[in-house]
């Protein structure tokens, strides 16, 4: 016989059960209600600040689309010539041209742009040549003590991020390369024999960038470094239009490397997929400080589009490179930004407004890296109060201005710019190996034991 369960219950418990119940069930409608809110109130005010374009204004295109990437006309994307780029943007075998002879072989691009630290350098300036070791995410990095300082290949502002840089037709802080556009006002000022001589090809800003860069940073791909080797087929496969005797160079070198920088884009950070029509991608404070950063902090004035970048230039008063761990002083070109490439007294001070994804890959914020965080950043800009005594008042930007922002508001627009934007896997930019197994990013002695390379 199947035993009788009493199922009774006192009738204050029940009561009590329906209450926790009804709590319950209206505190989720609550939220669902105030995240549908958002995600309506997210929606009309990109569309109204979207030039028209609505949502896509602001979606990146996945790496993969070459049709929907920006490219330079003169290089245009293929396949091959990505696969090419990529594996020379990280390949040490290419470091053929160093000051000092020790250093052969032992740095690429990648030592001062790897993806674990958001393409940056992960320490407050990169170290080419004459760096020793790498650290767990570059911070381990420092001046080999045998080299001259002048023969150090160290950069002189905050090395930039390379990420969604196809979005931007000028390159680095002061915006020098890229032979088109508004620099082209400024041809007088690319003399012969030095990089900025490179805007003559007509290129824009990333190929120009890289190409110049195969000479700056002491690297090199001549038919001697690339014939015989498992580069001869890839070049053959990324510029089957040229003629041999013209193919292995350092220009197809850095035109590769510009086609592969075009694709490194922050496309699944949860604003992208957000964008994309995946409303729970976000949290709910990540909305609101969605809200924040496309309304009330007004960060949209200069971070727009896909990137969340223009590309126009502000001083906002930020100091430069300065401190421990700074090799070299920035001179004086350098330290006037924009102005320092123009000419022009009007443009001192002013740099170029930066991307904004996956910036907390890099505690290094800043044209000479003296913020350590996003939270930072904000609330010197909430401040509106410069922290470099050499940018004149006259100077400074006029959206450099308090912005009123309260703690709470703070809170969000930093989980918005930190969480939303961050894409946690860049690490898909990267080769697993090497055609030639040379390790990566560096091989030098400390760097191979860091980085674990057999």
């Amino acid at each position: 016989m199947r035993r009788r369960i009493d199922s009774k219950m006192p009738r204050t418990g029940i009561l009590s059960l329906m209450v926790i119940l009804g709590l319950l069930i209206s505190s989720c409608s609550k939220d669902i209600s105030e995240a549908s809110t958002l995600d309506e109130d997210l929606t009309e005010r990109l569309i109204a600040i979207s030039q028209g374009q609505g949502l896509s204004y602001f979606t990146l295109p996945d790496s993969d689309d070459l049709s929907s990437i920006p490219q330079d006309p003169l290089n245009p994307l293929t396949a091959a010539k990505i696969d090419l780029g990529r594996f020379l943007f990280h390949e040490t075998g290419i470091a053929m041209n160093p000051a000092l002879e020790q250093s052969v072989g032992m740095f690429s691009c990648a030592s001062c742009h790897h993806a674990g630290a958001g393409f940056k350098a992960g320490r407050v300036q990169g170290i080419g040549e004459g760096g020793l070791g790498f650290g767990a995410n570059g911070e381990g990095r420092i001046m080999d003590p045998s080299y001259p300082i002048g023969q150090v290949d160290f950069q002189k502002i905050a090395s930039p991020t390379l990420l969604n840089g196809a979005f931007q037709p000028l390159t680095l802080w002061n915006g020098q390369f890229g032979g088109v556009g508004e620099n082209l006002a400024f041809s007088a000022n690319w003399p012969d024999g030095t990089p900025l001589a490179v805007n003559h090809m007509g290129f824009e800003g990333l190929e120009t960038q890289a190409i110049a860069g195969i000479g700056v940073h002491r690297l090199e791909c001549t038919p001697d470094d690339i014939i015989g080797t498992p580069y001869e087929a890839m070049f053959d496969a990324a510029f089957p239009d040229l003629d041999a005797s013209n193919r292995y160079t350092n220009v197809n070198a850095g035109l590769a490397i510009a086609a592969y920088e075009r694709t490194v884009m922050a496309n699944q950070a949860p604003f992208q997929y957000w964008l994309k029509g995946n409303q729970s991608s976000m949290s709910q404070e990540e909305k609101e400080g969605a809200l924040l950063f496309f309304g009330k902090a007004r960060c949209y004035q200069c971070h727009t589009g896909p990137a969340l970048n223009d590309m126009e230039f502000h001083a906002y008063g930020m100091k430069d490179l300065a401190g421990p761990g700074v090799l070299g002083v920035p001179n004086i070109d350098t330290r006037h930004g924009r102005g320092g490439f123009t000419g022009l007294t009007e443009d001192h001070f002013k740099f170029k407004t930066p991307q904004l994804y996956s910036l907390g890959h890099n505690p290094f914020l800043g044209h000479g890296s003296s913020f350590s965080s996003v939270r930072d950043v904000v609330e010197y800009k909430n401040s509106g109060i410069k922290e470099n005594p050499e940018v004149p008042d006259s100077q400074l930007s006029q959206e450099f201005t308090p912005l009123n922002l309260n703690a709470s508001e703070i809170d969000a627009l930093v989980e918005f710019i930190e969480h939303g934007l961050n894409d946690s896997n860049l690490d898909r930019y990267v080769p697993i190996s090497l055609p030639t197994g040379n390790c990566f990013p560096n091989a030098d002695a400390p760097s191979q034991e860091d980085l674990g390379c057999e």
